[in-house]
């Protein structure tokens, strides 16, 4: 009698990632999977919470504080709680451009919203007791800047005119009864803390599927961190996907014009000057030999 052959095995299925999530200033917790980016993160969560995706600011892991060094960014590791801050009270705040740096620092949540990573010490706005590290920056002079990405922030912010009075309108998280009254800024950028607790992370990507992935190795890390000071310094933004990206992007490459066309196709709506290119290069390059 003819034998039919054993079926196929089966590919062996990754297990279903399930993240746990709270909102920040206090609710149950939900369960949120299959998302790719944090368009869609954003979604899963407003959906087990019943609220507008338009609703949250930005997510920390692992901390409901406004806590810098725990922003969500392009990684996350496979056992990390995830909180969404959302938005809490609107404020407008008058602002004169005594000197050329505001001495903000802005990042931006990869769904439409910057907001303020770090206020320098001594600085304009470090003066203006209102204007909080976390708060969403929502409109300059009325012009609303929903959906700007954070280097045009920054930008128009760098370009206003000095010693005339402008109106910025900032959105503050929602706070939990213990996180009120803090300020929460840090003049200095101590290491950006790594949150992952596992060996894996699952990384998010704005333009294609998420993968996961073996946690950074120490060169990864390293040289991200100098790209991201390069960027602050720079362009006054602060933004660990971007930098790992261009970390990537310089692995493939064997020459700093190479890596400067990559960039160009890769990251081309930046328009990085050329001399931050070879400044990126080289701080790549150092943390390669830091790292042996």
């Amino acid at each position: 009698p003819l034998t039919s052959a054993p079926p196929p095995a089966a590919p062996r299925a990754r297990p279903r990632l399930v993240f746990r999530t709270q909102l920040a200033h206090g609710s149950p917790t939900g369960k949120i999977e299959g998302f790719t980016n944090v368009r869609e993160l954003y979604a899963k969560i407003a959906e087990a919470f019943g609220i507008a995706p338009t609703e949250i600011l930005f997510c920390t892991l692992n901390s409901h504080k406004v806590d810098m060094q725990k922003l969500l960014g392009g990684q996350i590791g496979l056992e990390d709680f995830i909180f969404a801050h959302v938005r809490g009270e609107t404020k407008e705040v008058e602002v004169t451009k005594t000197e050329d740096a505001l001495g903000l620092t802005i990042t931006d949540n990869g769904a439409g919203y910057a907001f303020i990573k770090r206020i320098k010490e001594g600085s304009i706005i470090n003066r203006i007791q209102a204007v909080c590290v976390g708060d969403s920056i929502e409109a300059i002079n009325d012009h609303s800047i929903v959906g700007c990405r954070h280097y045009e922030v920054a930008k128009m912010l760098r370009e206003l005119p000095k010693s005339q009075p402008f109106t910025l309108r900032l959105v503050q998280p929602k706070r939990a009864f213990d996180m009120i009254g803090q300020r929460s800024r840090s003049s200095k950028c101590p290491v950006e803390a790594k949150v992952t607790s596992g060996r894996e992370t699952l990384r998010l990507r704005s333009g294609g599927a998420a993968t996961v992935e073996e946690v950074p190795s120490e060169f990864e890390e390293e040289a991200s961190r100098r790209v991201d000071d390069l960027l602050e310094s720079y362009m006054g933004i602060r933004d660990p996907e971007l930098a790992s990206t261009m970390v990537d992007t310089s692995k493939k490459t064997a020459s700093v014009q190479e890596f400067a066309r990559r960039l160009d196709s890769v990251l081309g709506e930046f328009a990085f000057p050329d001399e931050f290119v070879v400044e990126v290069w080289a701080a790549i390059g150092e943390a390669r030999e830091a790292c042996g």
